[in-house]
């Protein structure tokens, strides 16, 4: 009763977070109170076919599964070093035999008791306890920014497979286009119609076009492997229809606060909790300044003949406290109790750096964000824009008013234009997906 009366009492110090290191609102967003973190991913991924590559990689992927086990492994730590608040009690039975010349003589025991309970007088065993409380903590966060990363990773990783998709599906409309067009050149430049320069200039677009095309293949094959690695096993046949990316929608979200970052990003959760975990320790390093008190209790019972092992008489009881003072410890514990507020101090560094890590993030994903949509809206016109001009290139070379060198600058400026719009609707989406991450994801 003792015990339990005075081991609520720790020498953990109060903890108060710095002040987060960022300014109050970010560089190129209005403020708002509202933030969608918590949001569940299957809100902020629309696409059919994407959601069951998410639902796949969450239950196969092999760096998700270690997380989850770290966290188990965790679990397991915290309950170990929970157990030291209750006395251990055992149960032990010998029988021993010995001979004597002539004589043999049979022993018979019965121990049952408690085996150095330590009274935790000044917290040191609960101050390891909410160290590794805070730890197991951690874990969790570091679970929930895994699965967050995964989802993330694999949305751009399926994307990246779209683009280069659609990057060779262009390539090849434009080798078909340039192909007919050396083939017409070829026949001109045989009856005398056309110079060499020109056929061999249409025949290096046709190369050029072809290199492009292999390019994108390759990327595309390397970008499906990456995407079957998280997924973690190959990707199934029955899959929904993929969107294009002009059509596929990454719902847009809310940046919200960068206060709101304290409660939703979980490398920040996790930093916390390992501060916390160091300024458990410190409570742990005060107590060992102050004496230790072990207790140990034990009811025996022993006879020669089994039969008799419970009779009266037969019983003996000891109980046997020890106390341990700290005299003298070559400074041991001064150094330990140092490094204990050392390791805090070094924990508050890394707090504050890992929220100005997740401002700057944020701020990244916004800012490409918006650049993103601007562009895309300036290729757009910059496509019409082109084609128009190819289309009058063609046509006044048809007519023989424009050397073919015209036609051929303009298709290949036609060609650039789309592709170059092809990746700002994947960068558009990338930083969607980007800023879904960075806020703290919803891993729901």
């Amino acid at each position: 009763m003792l015990s339990l009366a005075l081991s609520s009492c720790t020498l953990i110090p109060k903890l108060t977070l710095p002040q987060a290191p960022i300014n109050t609102t970010y560089p190129s967003e209005q403020p708002t109170n509202g933030t969608s973190s918590e949001l569940p991913w299957r809100q902020v991924f629309l696409d059919p076919q994407l959601v069951k590559l998410i639902e796949i990689a969450l239950s196969n992927n092999r760096d998700l599964r270690v997380a989850v086990l770290r966290v188990e492994e965790a679990r397991a730590q915290y309950r170990i070093e929970r157990s030291a608040l209750l006395p251990n009690v055992s149960q032990n039975s010998h029988f021993t035999r010995t001979r004597r010349s002539d004589n043999t003589e049979d022993q018979w025991s019965l121990s049952f008791g408690i085996t150095s309970y330590e009274l935790d007088l000044f917290g040191r065993i609960r101050s390891l306890n909410e160290k590794a409380l805070q730890q197991y903590l951690a874990k969790t966060e570091i679970q929930r920014a895994a699965q967050v990363t995964l989802i993330a990773e694999l949305a751009s990783q399926y994307y990246a497979v779209q683009q280069l998709e659609e990057l060779m599906a262009n390539a090849r409309l434009t080798l078909i286009a340039v192909e007919e067009s050396y083939r017409l050149n070829e026949s001109m430049f045989q009856a005398g119609e056309l110079l060499e320069l020109d056929l061999r200039s249409s025949e290096a677009q046709v190369l050029t076009t072809k290199a492009n095309l292999i390019t994108y293949q390759r990327q595309r094959d390397q970008a499906l492997n990456g995407l079957v690695l998280m997924l973690g096993q190959p990707a199934p046949k029955n899959l929904p229809p993929a969107q294009p990316l002009a059509k596929a929608h990454v719902k847009s979200i809310s940046a919200g606060l960068p206060s709101d970052l304290l409660q939703c990003r979980p490398d920040i959760l996790e930093a916390e909790h390992d501060l916390r975990a160091a300024n458990a320790d410190i409570g742990a390093a005060r107590a060992a300044f102050f004496p230790n008190i072990k207790l140990t209790s034990l009811n025996e019972t022993a006879s020669t003949d089994l039969q008799n092992l419970f009779s009266q008489g037969s019983g003996i009881w000891s109980f046997s406290p020890q106390i341990s003072i700290p005299l003298f410890t070559g400074g041991r514990n001064q150094a330990d109790l140092d490094a204990a507020k050392i390791r805090t101090r070094i924990e508050i560094a890394n707090y504050e750096k890992t929220i100005q890590i997740a401002f700057r993030e944020v701020a990244d994903a916004l800012a490409a964000q918006k650049a993103a949509q601007e562009q895309i809206h300036t290729l757009e016109s910059l496509v019409a824009a082109q084609q128009r001009r190819y289309d009058l290139a063609a046509a006044r070379d048809q007519r023989g008013v424009s050397p073919y060198l015209n036609v051929i600058t303009a298709q290949q400026d036609l060609f650039s234009a789309q592709q170059n719009l092809i990746s700002a609707r994947y960068d558009h989406l990338a930083a969607r997906i980007k800023l879904y991450q960075a806020i703290g994801g919803g891993s729901k």
